[in-house]
């Protein structure tokens, strides 16, 4: 059974052979010729063909050693179409300029003003007020302003001083029985009587002599006051910082006359 494969397999070799040769060609037997003769035809010159090696790469040439220099590098080029700076760096710088130019005004917004209210001490006398002016002469006159207030002296019909309280009350009846109203005199004319109080010593000189015509007789004309003039220190528009910087630099010509609140 062997010997019969070999032999098929040896006539199948043997014909394959024979067959892919062309030796079989007689008897219609051989394989299809795949070729193009027309290409030959077109060729041009082709003796004139001359193939070349490819020459080989140059070797790159060793970057040169680094080496430390005092001078600064020059800037690498940079191309056309590149922006001249990083786009991110301007943009982190533009965000801080931001920042620090908004501080202050933030701050502006945020700063507590302070309320301002109209403060004023009556009572000054001349040498103080002097004193006060001089303190405050730095301060803008618009702040500040001394108001001078004059009083006229005051004059009285008056009767006293008596030796004791018996002897007033003696006085009192007198008084009653012509029909003279009468008050205290007050300070340092006690124990005494005032029969009227005048703004000029002429009109307390006419009607002491009216009483002397109903029958008074001690009874005499006295400076109850003299002229006098003082001053108000007044802050229009003063804030609690400003008072007390002036309550500061006016010192003892305004103690006891301290700043309070104006009587509207």
């Amino acid at each position: 059974m062997l010997r019969i494969v070999f032999l098929l397999l040896l006539l199948g070799n043997a014909g394959y052979y024979l067959w892919s040769h062309g030796y079989l060609a007689g008897m219609g037997l051989a394989p299809e010729l795949q070729s193009e003769p027309q290409r030959l035809q077109e060729q041009i010159k082709p003796d004139a063909l001359v193939l070349q090696q490819p020459e080989a790469a140059p070797a790159p040439a060793p970057e040169p050693a680094k080496t430390e220099s005092s001078e600064p590098s020059e800037a690498p080029a940079v191309d056309d179409g590149a922006p001249a700076s990083r786009p991110d760096a301007q943009a982190d710088s533009k965000p801080e300029a931001k920042t620090e130019d908004a501080k202050p005004a933030k701050d502006a917004k945020t700063a507590v003003k302070e309320p301002e209210t109209c403060y004023q001490a009556n009572g000054i006398e001349e040498a103080q007020a002097d004193s006060i002016r001089r303190a405050l002469a730095g301060k803008p006159k618009s702040d500040w302003e001394l108001v001078a207030n004059h009083q006229g002296g005051r004059w009285m019909v008056y009767m006293g001083k008596f030796p004791d309280t018996e002897f007033l009350d003696r006085k009192r009846g007198e008084l009653r029985l012509m029909n003279i109203d009468f008050d205290r005199a007050g300070g340092n004319l006690e124990p005494g009587l005032s029969l009227g109080r005048f703004s000029t010593e002429e009109a307390a000189q006419r009607q002491l002599a009216t009483f002397a015509r109903q029958g008074v007789r001690t009874a005499r004309v006295v400076q109850e006051r003299p002229d006098v003039t003082t001053y108000a220190l007044r802050l229009p528009k003063a804030t609690p910082t400003f008072r007390s910087e002036v309550a500061a630099l006016a010192g003892k010509n305004l103690v006891p006359k301290a700043l309070q609140a104006c009587s509207k």
